[in-house]
């Protein structure tokens, strides 16, 4: 695995981008380093997780505007993004459900079908 240098991203982060960037370098879903974040903050980190997310917005550099270019977010951190995966499911699920209603469905064609593979 190639080693990634740390940069905030700021196009796809919600404050200041520092969540979006640890998650880019690590190659993980924003949204756990989010939830993780807010966890550590709530369990006792109260100051400190504070003050070490404004040093990292404070002192790390913005990622370079071509690498949004050069590279999909998505590949940045390795895989696909869950609105990617839910649409995948919902069509998925579509063409599923309408292999079930030709199934159940009172399909002549189908059944003699059937009867002679008997």
């Amino acid at each position: 695995m190639a080693r990634r240098k740390f940069y905030l991203d700021r196009r796809n982060g919600k404050f200041m981008g520092v969540c979006a960037g640890i998650a880019n370098h690590f190659n993980i879903d924003p949204t756990f380093v989010r939830i993780g974040a807010v966890v550590v903050t709530l369990l006792g980190a109260f100051p400190w997780t504070l003050i070490a997310y404004g040093l990292a917005a404070w002192l790390a550099k913005p990622m370079p505007i071509g690498a949004y270019e050069a590279e999909d977010i998505s590949t940045l951190r390795g895989g696909r993004s869950t609105y990617d995966l839910n649409a995948s499911m919902r069509d998925i699920d579509r063409r599923m459900a309408e292999v079930e209603t030709y199934v159940t469905s009172s399909n002549t064609s189908l059944a003699n079908e059937i009867d002679k593979l008997r």
